[in-house]
């Protein structure tokens, strides 16, 4: 575990989002110094999670891979749709970043017909809308930030045959099967991000799309733009 830093009260003059957000990279930067587990393009997605979180040491349980990267940017290029679990994880998403990208934000819990399909099938709102989406995913990018059963139900229906989605980014938390599903969602084939153990959280998941969407918007030659 890293060392705690130590706590001032001299207060930092950065003050505007992007002042705040390059100043949290710095310094980032700084406490995790290379040679790092990841570089270039995978550092950028890793930094933000890490800045999300305000937590160095999940450098060590972060599951980023190019190709996942590769496969999320070129989605995003692409104007895919990403689903996420809740309307929480959608709320986090960069629509300023998305939007110039043509990409669209879809939660699961407001698929229409939602309630009474799980009602029907006895099952959970988040298995049931995995479900309805299940032959929709191929090219897109699925985002599960807060249950573990919502990642342990897609890859359930990627095993029966569900068209799989571009990009997985399954980092949910919690004490009862997170890390589980994430450790199964790190042994699967399908090209994804994961936060391995019980951390994790729709901010992190979403901090994952965040970079990558900066990604896309660097190679369209459009501006980056600072989140709130």
């Amino acid at each position: 575990m890293t060392s705690r830093t130590p706590i001032t009260t001299e207060l930092d003059p950065a003050c505007t989002p992007a002042e705040i957000e390059n100043r949290s990279f710095a310094i980032i930067d700084a406490e995790i110094p290379q040679p790092r587990t990841f570089e270039g393009p995978l550092w950028q997605v890793a930094r933000r999670c890490v800045h999300t979180l305000g937590d160095t040491d999940i450098v060590a349980d972060l599951r980023l891979s190019a190709t996942g990267m590769e496969a999320g940017v070129n989605a995003l290029l692409a104007g895919c749709t990403v689903y996420t679990d809740t309307r929480m994880a959608a709320a986090g998403l960069p629509m300023r970043r998305l939007e110039p990208l043509g990409v669209t934000v879809t939660p699961l819990m407001a698929l229409p017909g939602l309630a009474e399909l799980a009602r029907r099938r006895g099952t959970t709102r988040s298995r049931a809308g995995l479900e309805s989406i299940a032959q929709n995913m191929g090219g897109n990018i699925v985002v599960i930030g807060n249950a573990p059963t919502a990642l342990l139900g897609l890859l359930e229906v990627l095993a029966q045959g569900a068209q799989p989605p571009a990009l997985i980014v399954g980092m949910p938390v919690g004490f009862v099967n997170a890390a589980q599903s994430k450790e199964l969602l790190r042994q699967s084939p399908w090209p994804h991000f994961t936060l391995l153990g019980r951390k994790g959280g729709s901010a992190v998941a979403a901090a994952c799309i965040n970079a990558l969407a900066d990604m896309a918007l660097a190679r369209r030659g459009l501006t980056q733009v600072a989140a709130l």
